[in-house]
């Protein structure tokens, strides 16, 4: 049966973990000097690699000759945590979220482990338990048995109670950047034997959007169409993201200023099926580029991952006359994310961003050299 990449490439020891070095770093020498807490809290944005490090956490604690930190994978232990076992014990809050659950599990942890030196408790999406149970863990895990540590792991950490989150050492995960995205991309294709263009990775690692599962979820549908080439052409026509000729069309008419032309442009994208969402982050990426390029002038060659006669075309976009409709651009397609994700009708709402970033800066303009104008004046 074939195995999805993300499960196949998940890390199992902390030197394979991107992205995450300020929590490995921390959680690696507290192994090192013997010093584990009984509660830790982790918490970021989903795909980022909570549960995967909590599960190498679990086995390295309990590992009989432990590698830099990290679990040998070969003595007893490792092979047993592995698989199916009562020492590391994963919960998944969502489900397992009333009071009943968690006096169950405070029976349990008073019994000691069968295989390791501790008995691990991975509970996962914690912001889903109820008040009463988090009533009941409130005792258990600020005094557990010393054989026990809990592991609390949440992508909304706002929703815990403040008497949890005092208990617990805090690890905020971050977002994984696109360059560390890309480059375990690369190297994965490598491994699976399949050829690919750098524009096509560049494609799939922004489309993670800091989430190495997303962004392998993808990169797995990619490779089922495209087989064993991957091109810049076939992740476009599996994503339906916009293509560069698109986005410097529309975005020659926004620059001009041309509301009625750049609406009938859109409405081409949009009647194509392109989603609203994914078209205004195409754009959000495309000014962010145009912003590099402006910036960091030839530099901005290394970053920006794009074909050369684009490239070219990029640069004439970029320029000083060009520079406060890119910024606004960025600001109003920033500002309308959450609206585009949740509205019923998210094609109006991107037409009237598109026509507030070309009145708005035509109207700062304006008042810019009235301004200037009153400056000269003699007095």
């Amino acid at each position: 049966m074939y195995l999805a990449l993300y499960r196949k490439y998940r890390p199992n020891t902390f030197e394979e973990v991107i992205g995450q070095d300020h929590v490995v770093k921390t959680l690696v020498n507290q192994i090192k000097y013997d010093k584990i807490s009984h509660a830790y809290l982790f918490t970021g944005s989903r795909g980022t690699g909570k549960t995967s490090i909590a599960k190498i956490f679990a086995r390295a604690i309990n590992c009989e000759n432990s590698k830099n930190g990290s679990p040998c994978g070969q003595c007893e232990v490792c092979k047993s945590l592995l698989g199916t076992n009562i020492d590391v014990l994963e919960i998944d809050a969502a489900s397992n979220n009333g009071v009943d659950e968690i006096r169950d599990l405070r029976e349990k942890v008073k019994y000691p482990p069968v295989i390791g030196k501790y008995k691990v408790y991975i509970i996962d999406e914690v912001h889903m338990l109820s008040i009463s149970a988090f009533n009941a863990l409130l005792k258990t895990l600020e005094e557990p048995p010393e054989h026990t540590v809990f592991i609390l792991a949440t992508t909304e950490v706002h929703k815990l109670p403040a008497t949890i989150l005092s208990r617990c050492i805090r690890f905020d995960f971050k977002l994984v950047s696109l360059e560390d995205l890309t480059n375990h991309l690369k190297n994965i294709l490598n491994k699976e034997g399949v050829k690919f263009e750098e524009s096509a990775v560049n494609v799939i690692a922004r489309a993670g959007e800091g989430s190495v599962r997303d962004m392998l979820s993808i990169a797995d549908r990619c490779v089922s169409f495209a087989g064993d080439n991957l091109t810049y052409e076939k992740v476009v026509d599996v994503l339906g993201v916009s293509q560069r000729e698109i986005l410097i069309n529309l975005s020659s008419l926004i620059f001009n200023r041309d509301v009625g032309k750049s609406l009938v442009e859109l409405d081409k994208v949009l009647s194509s099926g392109k989603s609203p969402l994914v078209f205004s982050n195409d754009l959000i990426a495309y000014f962010r580029d145009l912003l590099l390029v402006h910036t960091l002038k030839d530099k901005s060659r290394d970053i920006v991952v794009v074909k050369d006669d684009i490239y070219e075309q990029m640069k004439k976009q970029a320029t000083e006359e060009n520079y406060t409709q890119i910024l606004k651009a960025i600001e109003v397609l920033s500002g309308v994310e959450q609206e585009l994700r949740y509205s019923v009708e998210p094609r109006i709402v991107l037409e009237t961003a598109i026509i507030k970033i070309m009145t708005e800066t035509s109207l700062e303009g304006r008042i810019e050299k009235l301004e200037n104008l009153i400056k000269n004046f003699p007095s």
